[in-house]
């Protein structure tokens, strides 16, 4: 079995350094994050989520229930963040749910979460496609929110992504929220004005969530506006990651 947190460090300093943990979207993997590692060189060393079922892990099977992937995290986690070295979680759309879980069991310095609705808000992803009968439309909208233009896919590829996104939105819909237990750290939503997937509403809800203060940033642009152009979250990490004022993001 392949391990759950990848990492790519940049020098044998990396592992004195603060650690930022981040989770991708539903139906991706976390390669997307080794991008990250030139902006926030000498800053953090960064891990990524790996489900199973896709990149390097793609013969794998997943889990058979949320938790169940959670506490497998959690587990790998351990012992990266031993002996106080100061750790940020960020998650994207259904990676911000695992991160916020995850962050119930290894408590970070802060929770970030970017185009994600609040646990109280989680319906599930994707739950139009679980069924093997879904339509070409439901599964073009699940695509989009997955970030993948379908118009760019043979049909090979479509069919394994497909079958990736609807294993992960089985896996979404067997997470529960149970309500209380706020979690004694800062929690900063990301959203984005043209986002029709998550409402301002849906990112008001991480308030229930933590003892320890909530922030609002805003972008323009869609569901993924914030992995298109991670500059301004970026450096929002970097000053979490410090402890210095985070970073210049409007917040409300």
């Amino acid at each position: 079995m392949g391990t759950w947190i990848s990492t790519w460090p940049t020098g044998p300093g990396d592992a004195d350094l603060p650690a930022l943990l981040c989770l991708p979207p539903a139906g991706a993997g976390c390669q997307q994050f080794r991008a990250w590692t030139p902006a926030l060189a000498g800053v953090a060393q960064i891990y990524g989520v790996q489900l199973p079922g896709r990149e390097n892990r793609w013969r794998e099977p997943m889990p058979e229930t949320f938790d169940e992937a959670v506490e497998a995290i959690a587990a790998e986690l351990r012992p990266i963040v031993g002996a106080g070295r100061r750790l940020v979680v960020f998650g994207h759309s259904f990676g911000g749910l695992l991160g916020y879980e995850v962050a119930r069991r290894v408590t970070p310095a802060a929770l970030v979460v970017s185009a994600c609705r609040a646990p109280g808000h989680w319906d599930g992803a994707g739950r139009g496609i679980v069924d093997a009968s879904a339509d070409d439309d439901e599964l073009d909208k699940l695509f989009d929110t997955a970030g993948m233009d379908p118009a760019y896919l043979d049909e090979d590829t479509r069919a394994l992504m497909v079958e990736m996104l609807r294993k992960d939105a089985q896996l979404s819909l067997s997470y529960t929220h149970a309500p209380g237990g706020r979690i004694p750290l800062p929690v900063h939503a990301w959203g984005a004005d043209g986002d029709e997937t998550v409402t301002a509403q849906d990112l008001a809800g991480w308030a229930a969530v933590t003892t320890a203060g909530f922030h609002v940033h805003r972008v323009t642009g869609g569901h993924h506006a914030v992995l298109r152009r991670p500059e301004p979250v970026l450096e929002h990490l970097a000053g979490l990651l410090r402890e210095d004022v985070a970073g210049p993001a409007r917040t409300a």
